[in-house]
Protein backbone atom coordinates (compact mmCIF):
# COMPACT_ATOMS: atom_id res chain seq x y z
CA UNK A 1 0.00 0.00 0.00
CA UNK A 2 1.27 3.49 -0.80
CA UNK A 3 2.50 5.23 2.40
CA UNK A 4 0.55 8.24 3.57
CA UNK A 5 2.23 11.52 2.62
CA UNK A 6 2.16 12.58 6.30
CA UNK A 7 3.82 9.32 7.47
CA UNK A 8 7.30 9.29 9.13
CA UNK A 9 6.83 12.75 10.62
CA UNK A 10 7.51 14.51 7.37
CA UNK A 11 5.38 17.49 6.44
CA UNK A 12 3.54 17.09 3.15
CA UNK A 13 3.18 20.74 2.47
CA UNK A 14 4.40 22.05 -0.83
CA UNK A 15 8.05 22.96 -0.61
CA UNK A 16 9.06 26.53 -1.17
CA UNK A 17 9.70 26.86 -4.85
CA UNK A 18 13.23 27.59 -5.88
CA UNK A 19 14.08 30.40 -8.27
CA UNK A 20 14.42 28.02 -11.25
CA UNK A 21 10.90 26.59 -10.65
CA UNK A 22 9.36 30.03 -10.77
CA UNK A 23 10.86 30.56 -14.22
CA UNK A 24 8.98 27.54 -15.75
CA UNK A 25 5.59 27.86 -17.49
CA UNK A 26 2.62 27.58 -15.16
CA UNK A 27 1.41 24.10 -16.30
CA UNK A 28 4.89 22.57 -16.17
CA UNK A 29 5.53 24.27 -12.83
CA UNK A 30 2.36 22.63 -11.42
CA UNK A 31 3.43 19.20 -12.75
CA UNK A 32 6.85 19.59 -11.18
CA UNK A 33 5.26 20.45 -7.86
CA UNK A 34 3.16 17.24 -7.98
CA UNK A 35 6.31 15.18 -8.70
CA UNK A 36 8.02 16.76 -5.71
CA UNK A 37 5.07 15.97 -3.45
CA UNK A 38 5.08 12.33 -4.69
CA UNK A 39 8.81 12.03 -4.12
CA UNK A 40 8.45 13.40 -0.62
CA UNK A 41 6.06 10.54 0.18
CA UNK A 42 8.99 8.09 -0.16
CA UNK A 43 12.04 10.14 0.79
CA UNK A 44 13.62 13.22 2.24
CA UNK A 45 16.88 15.20 2.05
CA UNK A 46 19.02 16.26 5.01
CA UNK A 47 20.62 19.65 5.25
CA UNK A 48 23.96 18.11 4.27
CA UNK A 49 22.41 16.74 1.03
CA UNK A 50 21.96 13.14 2.23
CA UNK A 51 18.93 11.53 0.57
CA UNK A 52 16.81 9.00 2.47
CA UNK A 53 14.18 6.52 1.22
CA UNK A 54 11.30 5.40 3.42
CA UNK A 55 10.49 1.66 3.71
CA UNK A 56 8.40 -0.43 6.08
CA UNK A 57 11.61 -1.20 7.98
CA UNK A 58 12.45 2.49 8.38
CA UNK A 59 14.54 5.01 6.49
CA UNK A 60 17.62 4.08 4.52
CA UNK A 61 20.21 6.42 3.10
CA UNK A 62 20.53 6.08 -0.64
CA UNK A 63 23.17 8.74 -1.36
CA UNK A 64 24.10 12.38 -1.26
CA UNK A 65 23.45 15.25 -3.62
CA UNK A 66 25.35 18.20 -2.05
CA UNK A 67 25.07 21.67 -3.46
CA UNK A 68 21.59 21.14 -4.84
CA UNK A 69 18.11 21.94 -3.73
CA UNK A 70 15.91 19.32 -2.05
CA UNK A 71 13.76 19.12 -5.18
CA UNK A 72 16.77 18.45 -7.40
CA UNK A 73 18.18 15.83 -5.02
CA UNK A 74 14.85 13.98 -4.75
CA UNK A 75 14.28 14.25 -8.52
CA UNK A 76 17.67 12.65 -9.19
CA UNK A 77 17.04 9.61 -6.99
CA UNK A 78 13.40 9.40 -8.09
CA UNK A 79 14.57 9.04 -11.69
CA UNK A 80 16.59 6.01 -10.62
CA UNK A 81 13.38 4.50 -9.26
CA UNK A 82 11.54 5.38 -12.46
CA UNK A 83 14.19 3.55 -14.45
CA UNK A 84 13.53 0.38 -12.43
CA UNK A 85 9.77 0.84 -12.72
CA UNK A 86 10.06 1.36 -16.51
CA UNK A 87 11.93 -1.91 -16.76
CA UNK A 88 9.15 -3.58 -14.77
CA UNK A 89 6.53 -1.98 -17.08
CA UNK A 90 8.36 -3.26 -20.15
CA UNK A 91 8.68 -6.73 -18.63
CA UNK A 92 4.94 -6.84 -17.88
CA UNK A 93 4.04 -5.68 -21.40
CA UNK A 94 6.27 -8.30 -23.02
CA UNK A 95 4.92 -11.00 -20.72
CA UNK A 96 1.28 -10.17 -21.41
CA UNK A 97 2.01 -10.07 -25.17
CA UNK A 98 3.85 -13.39 -25.08
CA UNK A 99 7.04 -11.77 -26.35
CA UNK A 100 9.35 -13.18 -23.68
CA UNK A 101 10.12 -16.75 -22.72
CA UNK A 102 9.05 -17.81 -19.20
CA UNK A 103 12.60 -18.62 -18.10
CA UNK A 104 13.86 -15.26 -19.31
CA UNK A 105 10.91 -13.53 -17.58
CA UNK A 106 11.67 -15.24 -14.25
CA UNK A 107 15.33 -14.29 -14.50
CA UNK A 108 14.35 -10.67 -15.20
CA UNK A 109 11.91 -10.65 -12.27
CA UNK A 110 14.64 -11.94 -9.96
CA UNK A 111 17.16 -9.41 -11.23
CA UNK A 112 14.77 -6.46 -10.94
CA UNK A 113 13.51 -7.62 -7.52
CA UNK A 114 17.07 -7.82 -6.16
CA UNK A 115 17.91 -4.48 -7.70
CA UNK A 116 14.75 -2.84 -6.25
CA UNK A 117 15.35 -4.25 -2.76
CA UNK A 118 18.76 -2.55 -2.49
CA UNK A 119 18.32 0.25 -5.00
CA UNK A 120 19.75 3.68 -4.23
CA UNK A 121 16.55 5.30 -5.37
CA UNK A 122 13.54 7.09 -3.97
CA UNK A 123 10.11 5.57 -4.60
CA UNK A 124 7.82 2.72 -3.67
CA UNK A 125 10.55 0.12 -3.77
CA UNK A 126 8.61 -2.44 -1.72
CA UNK A 127 5.55 -1.94 -3.93
CA UNK A 128 7.73 -2.49 -6.98
CA UNK A 129 9.12 -5.70 -5.46
CA UNK A 130 5.57 -6.84 -4.67
CA UNK A 131 4.48 -6.00 -8.18
CA UNK A 132 7.33 -8.04 -9.60
CA UNK A 133 6.47 -10.93 -7.27
CA UNK A 134 2.88 -10.80 -8.52
CA UNK A 135 4.16 -11.41 -12.04
CA UNK A 136 5.60 -14.82 -11.12
CA UNK A 137 2.16 -16.62 -11.20
CA UNK A 138 1.53 -14.98 -14.56
CA UNK A 139 4.83 -16.36 -15.78
CA UNK A 140 3.94 -19.83 -14.48
CA UNK A 141 0.54 -19.66 -16.25
CA UNK A 142 2.26 -18.57 -19.44
CA UNK A 143 4.68 -21.44 -19.04
CA UNK A 144 1.75 -23.85 -18.56
CA UNK A 145 -0.02 -22.40 -21.61
CA UNK A 146 3.13 -22.78 -23.68
CA UNK A 147 3.56 -26.34 -22.47
CA UNK A 148 -0.04 -27.14 -23.37
CA UNK A 149 0.49 -25.50 -26.75
CA UNK A 150 3.68 -27.52 -27.25
CA UNK A 151 1.91 -30.73 -26.29
CA UNK A 152 -0.96 -29.96 -28.68
CA UNK A 153 1.54 -29.04 -31.39
CA UNK A 154 3.34 -32.33 -30.79
CA UNK A 155 0.05 -34.25 -30.91
CA UNK A 156 -0.88 -32.55 -34.17
CA UNK A 157 2.60 -33.13 -35.52
CA UNK A 158 2.42 -36.84 -34.65
CA UNK A 159 -0.98 -37.10 -36.36
CA UNK A 160 0.26 -35.21 -39.44
CA UNK A 161 3.45 -37.24 -39.76
CA UNK A 162 1.51 -40.47 -39.23
CA UNK A 163 -0.72 -39.47 -42.15
CA UNK A 164 2.40 -38.79 -44.23
CA UNK A 165 3.79 -42.20 -43.27
CA UNK A 166 0.55 -44.04 -44.05
CA UNK A 167 0.22 -42.37 -47.45
CA UNK A 168 3.84 -43.19 -48.27
CA UNK A 169 3.30 -46.81 -47.19
CA UNK A 170 0.15 -47.04 -49.32
CA UNK A 171 2.07 -45.81 -52.37
CA UNK A 172 4.90 -48.26 -51.70
CA UNK A 173 2.45 -51.17 -51.26
CA UNK A 174 0.76 -50.62 -54.65
CA UNK A 175 1.26 -53.46 -57.14
CA UNK A 176 4.09 -52.67 -59.54
CA UNK A 177 1.84 -53.17 -62.57
CA UNK A 178 -0.58 -50.52 -61.30
CA UNK A 179 1.78 -47.87 -59.92
CA UNK A 180 1.75 -44.54 -61.84
CA UNK A 181 5.50 -44.15 -61.37
CA UNK A 182 5.89 -40.47 -62.21
CA UNK A 183 2.98 -39.09 -60.18
CA UNK A 184 3.76 -41.45 -57.29
CA UNK A 185 7.42 -40.40 -57.26
CA UNK A 186 6.39 -36.73 -57.34
CA UNK A 187 3.97 -37.32 -54.48
CA UNK A 188 6.63 -39.02 -52.35
CA UNK A 189 8.94 -36.03 -52.87
CA UNK A 190 6.12 -33.71 -51.78
CA UNK A 191 5.57 -35.85 -48.68
CA UNK A 192 9.30 -35.70 -47.88
CA UNK A 193 9.35 -31.89 -48.23
CA UNK A 194 6.31 -31.68 -45.94
CA UNK A 195 8.05 -33.99 -43.45
CA UNK A 196 11.14 -31.74 -43.36
CA UNK A 197 9.00 -28.62 -42.90
CA UNK A 198 7.10 -30.31 -40.06
CA UNK A 199 10.38 -31.37 -38.49
CA UNK A 200 11.65 -27.79 -38.53
CA UNK A 201 8.44 -26.50 -36.96
CA UNK A 202 7.86 -29.12 -34.26
CA UNK A 203 10.35 -31.50 -32.69
CA UNK A 204 8.95 -34.77 -31.35
CA UNK A 205 10.41 -36.96 -28.67
CA UNK A 206 13.29 -39.05 -29.90
CA UNK A 207 11.47 -42.39 -29.74
CA UNK A 208 8.38 -41.23 -31.66
CA UNK A 209 10.52 -39.32 -34.17
CA UNK A 210 12.70 -42.38 -34.83
CA UNK A 211 9.76 -44.80 -35.16
CA UNK A 212 7.86 -42.62 -37.62
CA UNK A 213 10.97 -41.81 -39.63
CA UNK A 214 11.89 -45.50 -39.79
CA UNK A 215 8.48 -46.29 -41.34
CA UNK A 216 8.60 -43.29 -43.70
CA UNK A 217 12.15 -44.07 -44.83
CA UNK A 218 11.29 -47.75 -45.32
CA UNK A 219 8.31 -46.82 -47.54
CA UNK A 220 10.50 -44.55 -49.69
CA UNK A 221 13.20 -47.22 -49.92
CA UNK A 222 10.63 -49.87 -50.88
CA UNK A 223 9.19 -47.64 -53.60
CA UNK A 224 12.66 -46.85 -55.00
CA UNK A 225 13.60 -50.54 -54.99
CA UNK A 226 10.38 -51.50 -56.78
CA UNK A 227 10.91 -48.74 -59.33
CA UNK A 228 14.49 -49.85 -60.04
CA UNK A 229 13.40 -53.48 -60.34
CA UNK A 230 10.41 -52.62 -62.53
CA UNK A 231 12.34 -50.43 -64.94
CA UNK A 232 15.28 -52.82 -64.88
CA UNK A 233 12.98 -55.65 -65.93
CA UNK A 234 11.28 -53.35 -68.42
CA UNK A 235 14.66 -52.49 -69.95
CA UNK A 236 15.42 -56.19 -70.26
CA UNK A 237 12.05 -56.84 -71.88
CA UNK A 238 12.53 -53.96 -74.26
CA UNK A 239 16.01 -55.14 -75.14
CA UNK A 240 14.68 -58.64 -75.83
CA UNK A 241 11.80 -57.20 -77.86
CA UNK A 242 14.23 -55.05 -79.83
CA UNK A 243 16.43 -58.04 -80.63
CA UNK A 244 13.41 -60.16 -81.65
CA UNK A 245 12.03 -57.41 -83.87
CA UNK A 246 15.38 -56.77 -85.49
CA UNK A 247 15.38 -60.44 -86.50
CA UNK A 248 11.80 -60.12 -87.80
CA UNK A 249 12.76 -57.03 -89.79
CA UNK A 250 15.65 -58.93 -91.34
CA UNK A 251 13.28 -61.74 -92.37
CA UNK A 252 10.73 -59.27 -93.72
CA UNK A 253 13.33 -57.42 -95.76
CA UNK A 254 14.63 -60.72 -97.17
CA UNK A 255 11.10 -61.58 -98.38
CA UNK A 256 10.41 -58.18 -99.91
CA UNK A 257 11.61 -59.18 -103.39
CA UNK A 258 9.92 -62.61 -103.45
CA UNK A 259 7.51 -63.43 -106.30
CA UNK A 260 6.04 -66.45 -104.54
CA UNK A 261 2.92 -64.45 -103.89
CA UNK A 262 0.82 -66.91 -101.91
CA UNK A 263 3.55 -68.43 -99.77
CA UNK A 264 5.19 -65.07 -99.09
CA UNK A 265 1.90 -63.41 -98.13
CA UNK A 266 1.34 -66.25 -95.62
CA UNK A 267 4.89 -65.76 -94.35
CA UNK A 268 4.24 -62.05 -93.80
CA UNK A 269 1.08 -62.88 -91.83
CA UNK A 270 3.12 -65.22 -89.64
CA UNK A 271 5.76 -62.51 -89.20
CA UNK A 272 3.06 -60.05 -88.12
CA UNK A 273 1.80 -62.49 -85.49
CA UNK A 274 5.33 -62.91 -84.16
CA UNK A 275 5.80 -59.12 -84.20
CA UNK A 276 2.75 -58.64 -81.98
CA UNK A 277 3.91 -61.39 -79.62
CA UNK A 278 7.41 -59.91 -79.31
CA UNK A 279 6.28 -57.07 -77.03
CA UNK A 280 7.31 -53.42 -77.16
CA UNK A 281 10.81 -52.08 -77.39
CA UNK A 282 11.68 -48.51 -76.41
CA UNK A 283 9.42 -46.13 -78.35
CA UNK A 284 12.21 -44.69 -80.50
CA UNK A 285 13.55 -48.16 -81.39
CA UNK A 286 10.05 -49.58 -81.85
CA UNK A 287 9.04 -46.83 -84.26
CA UNK A 288 12.21 -47.19 -86.31
CA UNK A 289 11.94 -50.99 -86.53
CA UNK A 290 8.25 -50.82 -87.40
CA UNK A 291 8.99 -48.37 -90.21
CA UNK A 292 11.49 -50.85 -91.70
CA UNK A 293 9.12 -53.81 -91.24
CA UNK A 294 6.25 -51.90 -92.81
CA UNK A 295 8.42 -50.76 -95.71
CA UNK A 296 9.39 -54.37 -96.48
CA UNK A 297 5.74 -55.43 -96.42
CA UNK A 298 4.72 -52.53 -98.62
CA UNK A 299 7.43 -53.42 -101.13
CA UNK A 300 6.19 -57.00 -101.43
CA UNK A 301 2.46 -56.26 -101.47
CA UNK A 302 2.89 -53.36 -103.89
CA UNK A 303 4.78 -55.66 -106.26
CA UNK A 304 2.10 -58.33 -105.87
CA UNK A 305 -0.65 -55.80 -106.55
CA UNK A 306 1.15 -54.49 -109.62
CA UNK A 307 1.61 -58.04 -110.94
CA UNK A 308 -2.03 -58.86 -110.22
CA UNK A 309 -3.14 -55.74 -112.04
CA UNK A 310 -1.02 -56.64 -115.02
CA UNK A 311 -2.41 -60.16 -114.98
CA UNK A 312 -5.96 -58.85 -114.66
CA UNK A 313 -5.41 -56.70 -117.71
CA UNK A 314 -4.26 -59.78 -119.62
CA UNK A 315 -7.30 -61.76 -118.42
CA UNK A 316 -9.80 -59.06 -119.36
CA UNK A 317 -10.28 -60.57 -122.86
CA UNK A 318 -10.86 -64.00 -121.30
CA UNK A 319 -13.55 -62.44 -119.14
CA UNK A 320 -15.38 -61.11 -122.18
CA UNK A 321 -15.32 -64.58 -123.77
CA UNK A 322 -16.68 -66.22 -120.61
CA UNK A 323 -19.41 -63.64 -120.21
CA UNK A 324 -20.53 -64.51 -123.77
CA UNK A 325 -20.53 -68.21 -122.80
CA UNK A 326 -22.61 -67.37 -119.71
CA UNK A 327 -25.18 -65.65 -121.90
CA UNK A 328 -25.32 -68.77 -124.07
CA UNK A 329 -25.59 -71.08 -121.01
CA UNK A 330 -28.29 -69.03 -119.28
CA UNK A 331 -30.34 -69.19 -122.50
CA UNK A 332 -30.83 -72.93 -121.75
CA UNK A 333 -33.08 -72.00 -118.82
CA UNK A 334 -35.68 -73.00 -118.01
CA UNK A 335 -34.69 -76.57 -119.00
CA UNK A 336 -37.36 -78.29 -121.10
CA UNK A 337 -35.26 -81.09 -122.59
CA UNK A 338 -32.69 -82.20 -120.00
CA UNK A 339 -30.76 -84.39 -122.41
CA UNK A 340 -30.36 -81.63 -125.02
CA UNK A 341 -29.55 -79.08 -122.29
CA UNK A 342 -26.84 -81.39 -120.88
CA UNK A 343 -25.22 -81.79 -124.32
CA UNK A 344 -25.26 -78.04 -124.96
CA UNK A 345 -23.88 -77.31 -121.47
CA UNK A 346 -21.05 -79.80 -121.94
CA UNK A 347 -19.93 -77.96 -125.07
CA UNK A 348 -20.12 -74.62 -123.21
CA UNK A 349 -18.02 -76.04 -120.32
CA UNK A 350 -15.31 -77.21 -122.71
CA UNK A 351 -15.11 -73.79 -124.31
CA UNK A 352 -15.17 -72.24 -120.80
CA UNK A 353 -12.04 -74.12 -119.78
CA UNK A 354 -10.35 -73.23 -123.04
CA UNK A 355 -11.06 -69.51 -122.51
CA UNK A 356 -8.52 -69.37 -119.67
CA UNK A 357 -8.37 -67.35 -116.46
CA UNK A 358 -10.30 -64.21 -115.69
CA UNK A 359 -9.32 -61.33 -113.35
CA UNK A 360 -9.37 -62.41 -109.69
CA UNK A 361 -11.94 -59.77 -108.81
CA UNK A 362 -14.39 -61.25 -111.36
CA UNK A 363 -13.72 -64.94 -110.75
CA UNK A 364 -16.34 -65.51 -108.06
CA UNK A 365 -19.07 -63.68 -109.97
CA UNK A 366 -18.75 -65.59 -113.27
CA UNK A 367 -18.19 -68.98 -111.61
CA UNK A 368 -21.36 -68.49 -109.54
CA UNK A 369 -23.43 -67.78 -112.68
CA UNK A 370 -22.13 -70.90 -114.44
CA UNK A 371 -22.76 -73.07 -111.33
CA UNK A 372 -26.37 -71.84 -111.27
CA UNK A 373 -26.92 -73.10 -114.85
CA UNK A 374 -25.21 -76.42 -114.07
CA UNK A 375 -27.41 -76.88 -111.01
CA UNK A 376 -30.57 -76.17 -112.99
CA UNK A 377 -29.65 -78.76 -115.68
CA UNK A 378 -28.76 -81.32 -113.01
CA UNK A 379 -32.05 -80.74 -111.24
CA UNK A 380 -33.99 -81.20 -114.51
CA UNK A 381 -32.19 -84.49 -115.13
CA UNK A 382 -32.96 -85.70 -111.63
CA UNK A 383 -36.63 -84.79 -111.99
CA UNK A 384 -36.86 -86.63 -115.31
CA UNK A 385 -35.21 -89.75 -113.88
CA UNK A 386 -37.50 -89.71 -110.87
CA UNK A 387 -40.59 -89.49 -113.14
CA UNK A 388 -39.40 -92.29 -115.43
CA UNK A 389 -38.32 -94.73 -112.70
CA UNK A 390 -40.59 -97.86 -113.12
CA UNK A 391 -39.99 -99.12 -109.59
CA UNK A 392 -40.96 -95.79 -108.06
CA UNK A 393 -44.03 -95.61 -110.34
CA UNK A 394 -45.10 -99.11 -109.30
CA UNK A 395 -44.74 -98.21 -105.61
CA UNK A 396 -46.84 -95.06 -106.15
CA UNK A 397 -49.56 -97.05 -107.97
CA UNK A 398 -49.58 -99.65 -105.15
CA UNK A 399 -50.11 -96.95 -102.54
CA UNK A 400 -53.02 -95.47 -104.51
CA UNK A 401 -54.63 -98.92 -104.92
CA UNK A 402 -54.30 -99.70 -101.22
CA UNK A 403 -55.83 -96.40 -100.20
CA UNK A 404 -58.74 -96.80 -102.66
CA UNK A 405 -59.47 -100.30 -101.27
CA UNK A 406 -59.29 -99.03 -97.71
CA UNK A 407 -61.68 -96.20 -98.53
CA UNK A 408 -64.18 -98.59 -100.12
CA UNK A 409 -64.08 -100.81 -97.01
CA UNK A 410 -64.51 -97.83 -94.67
CA UNK A 411 -67.54 -96.61 -96.66
CA UNK A 412 -69.15 -100.05 -96.29
CA UNK A 413 -68.45 -99.98 -92.53
CA UNK A 414 -69.93 -96.50 -92.30
CA UNK A 415 -73.20 -97.64 -93.93
CA UNK A 416 -73.45 -100.53 -91.51
CA UNK A 417 -72.81 -98.29 -88.51
CA UNK A 418 -75.47 -95.84 -89.64
CA UNK A 419 -77.94 -98.67 -90.13
CA UNK A 420 -77.19 -99.96 -86.64
CA UNK A 421 -77.40 -96.47 -85.12
CA UNK A 422 -73.91 -96.89 -83.55
CA UNK A 423 -72.93 -93.26 -82.98
CA UNK A 424 -69.44 -94.00 -81.65
CA UNK A 425 -68.69 -96.29 -84.59
CA UNK A 426 -70.02 -93.72 -87.03
CA UNK A 427 -67.75 -91.00 -85.60
CA UNK A 428 -64.60 -93.16 -85.63
CA UNK A 429 -65.27 -94.45 -89.17
CA UNK A 430 -65.87 -90.94 -90.53
CA UNK A 431 -62.56 -89.71 -89.07
CA UNK A 432 -60.67 -92.68 -90.53
CA UNK A 433 -62.37 -92.21 -93.89
CA UNK A 434 -61.45 -88.49 -93.99
CA UNK A 435 -57.80 -89.25 -93.25
CA UNK A 436 -57.60 -91.95 -95.95
CA UNK A 437 -59.17 -89.66 -98.55
CA UNK A 438 -56.56 -86.95 -97.80
CA UNK A 439 -53.77 -89.51 -98.12
CA UNK A 440 -55.25 -90.73 -101.40
CA UNK A 441 -55.22 -87.22 -102.82
CA UNK A 442 -51.55 -86.84 -101.98
CA UNK A 443 -50.71 -90.27 -103.41
CA UNK A 444 -52.49 -89.47 -106.68
CA UNK A 445 -50.52 -86.22 -107.00
CA UNK A 446 -47.30 -88.16 -106.50
CA UNK A 447 -48.39 -90.69 -109.11
CA UNK A 448 -49.20 -87.91 -111.55
CA UNK A 449 -45.49 -86.91 -111.49
CA UNK A 450 -44.68 -90.12 -113.36
CA UNK A 451 -46.99 -89.26 -116.22
CA UNK A 452 -44.40 -87.09 -117.96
Amino acid sequence: MTPDPLDAGTAAADPAPGPELEQLPRDERASRKRDIVTAQQWGRVDSDGTVWVRTSAGERAVGQYPGASEEEALAYFTRKFEELRSQADLLEQRLRAGQIAPNEALATIKRLSEAAAEANAVGDLEGLVARLAALEPVVQEKRAEQERARQEARRQAVATRTELVEEAEAIAATDVERIPWKSSGDRLRELFDTWKAQQREVRLDRHTEDELWKRFSHARTTFDRKRRQYFGALDEQRSAAKAAKEALVAEAEALASSTEWGATAAAYRALMDRWKAAGRAAKRDDDALWARFRAAQDTFFSARAATAQETDNQYRANLEAKEALLTEAEALLPVEDPQAARAALRDIQERWEAAGRVPRSELGRVEARLRAVEQAVRQAEDDRWRRSNPEARARAEGVVAQLEAAITALRTDLEKAKAAGNTRKIQDTEQALQAREEWLEQARRALSDFSG
